[in-house]
């Protein structure tokens, strides 16, 4: 999948648009627009960002992560070396590793929820002054469609790509949206 982003300053030029991009196949789990008018993205109608995805928690969690494997191959390594790995003695070094292992990541966590998502920092400044963020998650297949829909809105201003999410997300978000509006 590949991401594209747009602006705009008009939130009823983003209704129409996210309705023709449905209306022409393309999945509202696919299209965020990240704004902070929480209020009018609420009265149009507007699928916006998840509060979690403003946030760079994912991304530097990730970071953690890797931290957390270097942190928790030392003590392995440590331990192999001096002969600990003999015996009862290995286990609280496989529990020590484990502990770093968490620990990084979830400060990885804590230092991305006070930071904005890396991806939008470009965008920071304009969305503080008043304008739309609109983001589409598209297939190789699908971006044709795009660029005609997006031709028939000229006040949105194309910004380019970005790292997009993972296909199996947006069909895991698609089947969720069928399952809650099956589901009583």
């Amino acid at each position: 999948m590949r991401r594209h982003f747009y602006l705009s300053d008009d939130l009823d030029d983003l209704e129409r648009l996210e309705s023709d991009l449905e209306a022409r196949g393309i999945a509202r789990p696919q299209i965020h627009i990240l704004s902070n008018n929480d209020a009018g993205l609420e009265s149009h109608h507007l699928h916006q960002v998840e509060s979690l995805l403003r946030k760079d928690v994912i991304h530097s969690g990730k970071i953690g992560f890797l931290v957390g494997l270097v942190a928790a191959a030392i003590p392995l390594v440590v331990a192999y070396i001096v002969g600990l790995s003999e015996g009862y003695l290995w286990i609280p070094v496989i529990f020590l590793s484990i502990i770093l292992l968490g620990f990084c990541t979830w400060e990885g966590g804590l230092i991305g929820i006070q930071r904005p998502n890396h991806q939008y920092l470009k965008f920071e400044r304009a969305i503080n002054s008043g304008r739309h963020l609109l983001i589409v998650d598209v297939d190789p297949g699908q971006e044709k469609r795009l660029m005609k829909i997006i031709a028939d809105h000229p006040n949105v201003e194309d910004m380019g790509l970005g790292e997009s999410v993972p296909g199996w997300l947006v069909g895991a978000q698609k089947q969720w949206h069928k399952f809650v509006r099956w589901a009583p």
